[in-house]
């Protein structure tokens, strides 16, 4: 960092978002020493971290002094969740959202133990998470595309010829951000492209349009958990399934559908982290091939989705949508019947730990 830490720290102090500490929690996937925290105290060590640590329950994990922290292992998550913790994946980043679950806060920020603090085109430290917070706290624009990017940014506004009625803009439920050095790349493009770096930096936020899909990266992420907390489900990757590095990815599509139905916004850009290194690509092709394949149909299911008028409730449209995937999907491999039953799983398992949100009785579907 070119600033000095006491004049990043003085800044982050000063900042009105500071306030925002005691409504919102870091959720953290991993499976080693969490040492690259360092460098992200002056933005994070004001707020509650939730680390869940995937692989061997046994090992300990190091987290360094001074964070506020509750640590759950997969013993943890079979602790609390019981037979439930069935859809809660293992052997894969997806078991972040179980940090999503058992969180009491507003706002949820998930980061990867590979992400790290990005720089500006000036050199100065990107503070992700508090561009996440405006993102979360201004409107979004689903309805009609605003050509100047988010016209609640500074500097910006709505452009000529966009209607006066659709202005006040809809609550916004995700903030999704981009990446410094290693883009988000799946296995065909890292092996095409080894050495691609992303160095270009876009001073940009944008909503994404209703009736369009986009694909959500699960590494730098921030949303609106009493607004969609109960779609963010990662979905059933990594040991023991036929899929893997989809789960951000599914979830994403779930909850743009669910956004589209009940009027939520999601919007895309800043913030920028530095995505510190590329994975395998002949390990992550082989994680992802039936992904790739499935895709191609699984992407016009997600377009032509329609969920009906009495899904006023997120978990109302995520049962809705389990349904669909398991008659619709379900045709291609019976692992999207495993899916749609996890899918319900998880929403059992949310309402049970977050009682105040469930609204209605959950019924087996199929």
């Amino acid at each position: 960092m070119n600033e000095p830490a006491t004049a990043i720290e003085a800044a982050v102090a000063a900042s009105p978002l500071h306030q925002l500490k005691d409504e919102l929690d870091i959720v953290i996937p991993t499976i080693r020493n969490l040492d690259f925290l360092e460098m992200w105290r002056p933005f994070l060590q004001p707020y509650h971290l939730i680390i869940v640590q995937d692989g061997d329950p046994s090992k300990t994990i190091k987290v360094p002094n001074g964070f506020d922290y509750e640590l759950y292992n997969r013993n943890d998550i079979n602790r609390i969740l019981g037979p439930k913790a069935s859809c809660i994946s293992f052997k894969d980043s997806a078991c972040r959202c179980f940090g999503y679950m058992v969180s009491k806060k507003k706002y949820i920020f998930t980061i990867d133990d590979d992400c790290f603090v990005g720089k500006d085109p000036s050199g100065k430290a990107i503070n992700a998470l508090e561009q996440h917070i405006k993102n979360l706290l201004s409107p979004s624009t689903p309805f009609f595309f605003n050509t100047l990017y988010d016209p609640f940014a500074e500097g910006a506004d709505f452009v000529r010829g966009y209607p006066f009625s659709l202005r006040e803009g809809v609550s916004t439920a995700v903030s999704h951000g981009l990446w410094l050095n290693i883009p988000d790349y799946d296995a065909p493009t890292q092996l095409v492209k080894p050495l691609e770096r992303n160095t270009r930096f876009v001073d940009a936020v944008l909503t994404i349009p209703k009736g369009t899909l986009f694909p959500m990266c699960g590494m730098n992420l921030a949303f609106d958990r009493q607004l969609i907390g109960p779609a963010m489900y990662f979905g059933l990757m990594g040991d023991g399934q036929p899929i893997g590095r989809y789960d951000d990815v599914w979830a994403g599509w779930c909850i743009k559908v669910i956004c589209d139905h009940l009027g939520l916004g999601v919007k895309t850009g800043l913030p920028y982290i530095y995505h510190s290194k590329a994975s395998n690509p002949f390990v992550n092709l082989r994680k992802e091939y039936k992904g790739i394949y499935w895709q191609e149909d699984i992407i016009p299911f997600f377009q032509q989705v329609v969920l009906p008028k009495d899904c006023t409730t997120v978990q109302k449209c995520y049962i809705e949508l389990a349904k669909q995937v398991k008659e619709k999907l379900g045709k291609i491999d019976p692992y999207f019947d495993k899916l749609a039953d996890a899918m319900v799983t998880w929403i059992q398992a949310w309402d049970g730990l977050n009682p105040t949100s469930a609204s209605f009785s959950n019924g087996k579907i199929g």
